[in-house]
């Protein structure tokens, strides 16, 4: 098997205005796995456009304290700074071809 198939396995973009988020599974050598998380954003060059990115690797004991950390502060957000907000707006402006957020995120 080629080194670039064993060490990508799984993919998911999700396009978020001028970012855009991608959650990859891939596998050490020893077939141990862990995800990496990007943020891609472009920018304006002189020349043309640019991206920065931003990444960070989870790994396989840090899925639940990651998951439970962020579900945790992303019901902050939402119950106690915004609870005035509607975030299933959010959603409906993506069914309307607005932002292009994974539907498969749900933080309710």
């Amino acid at each position: 098997m080629e080194e670039r198939d064993r060490e990508e396995l799984f993919s998911k973009r999700i396009r978020a205005g001028k970012r855009t988020y991608f959650f990859d599974v891939k596998s050490t050598r020893s077939n141990d796995y862990y995800i990496t998380i990007t943020e891609s954003r472009r920018y304006q060059k002189d020349d043309g456009f640019g991206y920065e990115k931003h990444k960070m690797f989870l790994y396989k004991e840090d899925f639940g304290k990651f998951m439970e950390g962020l579900q945790e502060a992303v019901d902050h957000v939402k119950n106690e700074l915004l609870p005035d907000v509607d975030f299933a707006q959010f959603d409906r402006e993506e069914e309307e071809g607005g932002n292009s957020f994974g539907s498969e995120l749900k933080w309710e």
